[in-house]
């Protein structure tokens, strides 16, 4: 019997532009403390290491007091807002659904593997309509675990009734990069998502622009299963 052949998605920068909706409840933390905005492309690029990871480094931007005691106060002000605005400017990448179509046709299935926490990312994608094309939707508290853990992605895969042998993950940073080479498991990168080193520079096995070139990139990767 064939494997089934399972392409894992990281979330935020790489299936979903989710930076606008982000950065506005950052801002409106701040705005609650009397501080000025985030520096956008600072904030932008934070936003793979989670949103207290965000609040920190705005904070230490204008050299504002960042303890743990801030900052769980401003991550849960964080949580609020974000929880009733999480798909308010948020939309998937161009070409992502055509991209997802065709590669269904071609036999292959759709997971996510996120450091966002599971509740936030299923509804973020509940709210885009995009849940119903993933066969799990993993966070790092679905089991206990978080990239660059590779656990996560191969629990991930295991979740999904995949097999680990013929998987490839995509994302946008090196967290996912290291992620998936701890993994064995192929990586194509996106050069669109969120990351202070550029994806070019980190060296996936496949580096892809827009979502038009991830059916070319698939198919060289996944030659071997």
């Amino acid at each position: 019997m064939p494997h089934v052949r399972t392409l894992v998605f990281d979330l935020d920068g790489t299936l979903v532009e989710t930076a606008p909706d982000l950065t506005a409840a950052l801002n409106t933390v701040l705005a609650l403390e009397g501080l000025p905005r985030a520096d956008p492309i600072r904030a932008r690029n934070a936003i793979g290491h989670g949103a207290r990871a965000m609040i920190k480094r705005a904070l230490e931007d204008i050299s504002e007091p960042a303890d743990d005691a801030r900052l769980d106060r401003l991550l849960a002000e964080f949580l609020d807002y974000y929880v009733a605005h999480i798909a308010d400017e948020s939309h998937p990448y161009p070409g992502l659904i055509d991209a997802l179509d065709r590669l269904e046709k071609d036999g292959w299935q759709f997971a996510v593997c996120t450091n966002k926490r599971a509740p936030l990312a299923n509804a973020l994608l509940d709210a885009l309509d995009l849940s119903r094309r993933f066969r799990a939707i993993a966070g790092p508290d679905t089991f206990g675990m978080a990239k660059p853990d590779p656990a996560h992605l191969l629990r991930t895969i295991q979740a999904a009734s995949g097999d680990a042998s013929a998987a490839i993950m995509v994302g946008d940073s090196r967290t996912d990069v290291d992620t998936a080479r701890a993994a064995a498991t192929p990586v194509i990168g996106v050069d669109f998502g969120y990351t202070d080193t550029p994806m070019a520079e980190i060296g996936p096995d496949a580096l892809i622009s827009h979502y038009d070139e991830i059916v070319d990139a698939v198919e060289r990767l996944s030659a071997g299963f």
